[in-house]
C-alpha cells in the first residue's frame, strides 16, 4: 500500500484523538493538523500531549497548518509564523504549512516571485533556528499570488532554501494551474482529493467540489501520483477533501479505505 496520510480537513468533525485513531486504523504513515477548523487547535489540549499521542500510535506528525497569506509579509505575519513554529516544536511536528495570499494581489509571475521570495528569505532563519521545515502550497486559482510551481522553485533556489522548504503537490491545485513540471526532489507531501461533478468547468472548481478519489475523478490523481513516484518521490500521500458531503460522513473509514485501494491499484497498474 502507498504511504497514505490524513489531513484533519478530511474529518473535521472528529476530535483530535478520534482523528488519530482513524488514521492508525487505516494504516496511515502520518497526519496533518490545522488551525483553521472550528474550535481551538487540538481542542485546547497541550501540544506536547498531542505529539505524544501521535507517536504512541506509530504515526508521524507530518505538518501543522497553517500560516495564511504567508507571502503578504509584515511584522504581524512574522509574529504569526513564530507562534505557529512554537506550537509545532512543542507537538513534535516535522513541518509547518505556508499558504499564499489568494485575493487577486500579486498574481503575475514577476510579482508572485517577488512577494514569495521576500517571505521565504525572512522565514528561513526562523525555521532553521526552530529546527523545522516548511511545506509551501501553490494554489491553482487564478487569483492566487503563488499559482505556479516553477515560480516557487526559483524562489526557493534564490534564497538558498533547499532542504528547508518543500512543495505541497496538491492534485486539485496542480490540475487547476494547468499541470506543468512536478519537481519531485522538492516535493514534501502530496495532497489528494477528487472532483467528480461532470458539469463544473475547471476554472469554476472550488474547495466544496473536492471529494474522495474514485473512478469518476476528473483531476487525474492516479496519473499525477504515478508520475511523481516514477520520478523518485516516495513520500506521504495525504487525503484532503473539502466537500461537505465527505465531512458529513458518520464513519469515514470504509469510504477512505475504498479510495486508498482505488488509488493504490491504479498507481501500481
Amino acid at each position: 500500500m502507498l504511504p497514505f496520510a490524513l489531513n484533519h480537513m478530511t474529518t473535521p468533525r472528529l476530535g483530535w484523538e478520534a482523528f488519530l485513531d482513524l488514521s492508525a486504523r487505516l494504516g496511515c504513515v502520518g497526519v496533518e493538523f490545522r488551525n483553521d477548523l472550528p474550535g481551538a487547535l487540538f481542542d485546547g489540549a497541550d501540544p506536547a500531549v498531542v505529539g505524544a499521542a501521535v507517536q504512541a500510535r506509530g504515526l508521524r506528525f507530518l505538518a501543522l497548518a497553517e500560516v495564511k497569506m504567508f507571502n503578504d509579509w509584515s511584522d504581524a505575519k512574522q509574529a504569526e509564523a513564530a507562534a505557529l513554529m512554537a506550537i509545532a516544536k512543542q507537538a513534535g511536528a516535522e513541518t509547518i504549512s505556508l499558504i499564499p495570499r489568494n485575493d487577486g494581489v500579486a498574481t503575475d509571475r514577476a510579482d508572485s516571485r517577488r512577494v514569495t521570495e521576500t517571505a521565504l528569505r525572512a522565514l528561513l532563519p526562523m525555521l532553521r533556528d526552530a529546527g523545522l521545515k516548511a511545506m509551501v502550497e501553490p494554489l491553482g486559482f487564478e487569483v492566487c499570488s503563488l499559482r505556479y510551481k516553477d515560480v516557487l522553485a526559483d524562489a526557493i533556489d534564490a534564497v538558498g532554501g533547499a532542504g528547508t522548504y518543500f512543495m505541497v503537490h496538491d492534485t486539485f491545485h496542480h490540475h487547476l494551474a494547468g499541470g506543468g513540471a512536478i519537481f519531485p526532489e522538492l516535493t514534501g507531501i502530496v495532497h489528494v482529493s477528487g472532483v467528480v461533478d461532470p458539469a463544473v468547468a475547471v476554472a469554476d472548481m472550488r474547495d466544496p467540489h473536492r471529494v474522495l478519489v474514485d473512478d469518476a475523478d476528473r483531476l487525474g490523481n492516479v496519473a499525477q501520483i504515478r508520475a511523481l513516484r516514477a520520478a523518485g518521490y516516495d513520500g506521504p500521500i495525504s487525503f484532503e477533501p473539502f466537500a461537505p458531503e465527505v465531512h458529513a460522513l458518520g464513519d469515514a473509514y470504509a469510504p477512505l479505505r475504498a479510495s486508498m485501494t482505488f488509488i493504490d491499484a491504479g498507481v501500481a497498474a
